[in-house]
């Protein structure tokens, strides 16, 4: 896909692995309520995945996570040699208007890496009611025709939009082969939403069949609200009051 020159006052993402990766890719990033970050990290976590690359994040403001004194790089990619899914963790938070930028270098190194398909697993700031507790999809219609055939208990998003990466994702996904599927769950304002999240990994055990008891999650939960509460007040900070109108149930 052909694009323009950067400008090398734009800040720019790039890709580096260590190894192929596998067809699919899993992501979580981090937003409102930690919901998708937390899930992705929990699936590294129950799977014993190990580290097998990261995006370089180059003119844009970057965190440094570390824990117990080891710095790692804010978005790493996870993978194992007996598993087909490599597992995407952006703990860096990326504002909308820089996540077409990120989808182009994850379009990128799809590409170049025969990465057939991308899930995201995120949590949406919506009103809700008690019967909307439950994972939504918005899917190419090549990644519904893979993923979500019958059998498969994931209703579609009814209406509305998204914006900055899943956004970007999607719509490069319209005109490529990547198939793209983003699984959405509303979120309340805590971090992590631990039901939220909960929900997102039964979604992904359900659709690729991981073998993920979700069970321990919220004991996991605990350690990763220490790790995030930091994270989850600078999002807060940078989300606009009225973020919950980005994206209508």
């Amino acid at each position: 896909m052909a694009r323009p020159p950067a400008d090398p006052t734009t800040p720019s993402f790039s890709v580096e692995h260590d190894s192929r990766p596998s067809e699919t890719v899993i992501a979580g990033f981090s937003s409102f309520g930690l919901a998708g970050l937390t899930a992705v990290d929990y699936l590294v976590d129950d799977l014993d995945l190990e580290e097998t690359g990261h995006v370089r994040i180059e003119g844009a403001p970057s965190i440094t996570p570390f824990t117990k004194g080891t710095p790692r790089h804010p978005v790493r990619l996870y993978a194992a040699p007996d598993l087909d899914v490599t597992v995407l963790i952006a703990e860096q938070y990326v504002p909308p208007f820089l996540g077409e930028l990120l989808a182009d270098a994850l379009l990128d190194w799809t590409e170049a890496s025969g990465v057939e398909e991308i899930a995201v697993l995120a949590g949406v700031p919506v009103a809700h009611g008690p019967d909307a507790h439950r994972t939504f999809h918005v899917a190419t219609e090549d990644y519904r025709a893979a993923r979500l055939g019958e059998g498969t208990d994931v209703p579609a998003m009814e209406s509305g939009f998204l914006d900055g990466a899943n956004a970007g994702l999607l719509e490069r996904g319209l005109d490529s082969p990547l198939g793209v599927g983003v699984f959405v769950t509303p979120v309340h304002a805590q971090a992590p939403d631990v039901d939220a999240a909960v929900r997102l990994v039964d979604t992904a055990n359900a659709v690729y069949e991981l073998g993920v008891d979700a069970a321990p999650l919220e004991a996991f939960a605990e350690e990763i609200r220490r790790r995030y509460e930091d994270l989850a007040e600078r999002i807060d900070e940078r989300e606009p009051e009225g973020s919950y109108d980005r994206m209508y149930m």
